[in-house]
């Protein structure tokens, strides 16, 4: 199963179409932006949380604040690039490096997006088995799907690999 189908088709359309008036404009103009549309979703097995290690993933575009570059949130191409952080971290710690959402919720409550004290419950309850030691954190804003299918997502699962994850939750910014 193709995490994106028909990727040469997607791609020439958005290169076409949506790329080539932000080539000439400069204006990411969303009512021509072809969303990628699959028949099929992707799925595994089902598994146990109550005994599996649970990894959080989020799009939200958080980083450490003291250590850590803060995503290319100004680029109208987007950040394919991932950030990974101890999920013992203290939300004061974390900045966020995105410009396509309101950040009043998550400056607010960080839990919104990013919901370890949540798991950490879950965890104490027995609902999940564990969590994994790393958040991995991505810029949400990823216009080209096919770029984000061949960098960021092996890169997220190389991260998941490491951190032998049984499943993962993905909190969408």
């Amino acid at each position: 199963m193709e995490i994106l189908e028909n990727k040469a088709e997607w791609l020439a359309e958005f290169r076409n179409g949506w790329l080539a008036h932000l080539n000439r404009t400069g204006e990411t103009k969303w009512d021509i932006y072809n969303r990628p549309k699959n028949s099929v979703a992707p799925a595994g097995p089902r598994i146990n949380l109550a005994g599996s290690r649970l990894v959080l993933i989020t799009s939200a575009g958080s980083y450490l604040a003291n250590s850590q570059e803060p995503f290319n949130a100004v680029d109208p191409l987007g950040d394919y690039t991932i950030r990974t952080y101890p999920a013992s971290t203290g939300f004061e710690a974390l900045s966020y490096a995105h410009d396509h959402y309101n950040h009043v919720a998550v400056e607010e409550d960080p839990q919104v997006l990013i919901p370890l004290r949540h798991l950490e419950n879950m965890v104490a309850e027995g609902v999940i088995g564990e969590i994994a030691p790393t958040v991995i954190s991505f810029h949400g804003y990823t216009p080209n799907s096919v770029r984000f299918v061949d960098e960021t997502i092996p890169m997220i699962l190389e991260e998941v690999k490491k951190q032998q994850a049984d499943a993962a939750l993905l909190v969408p910014a």
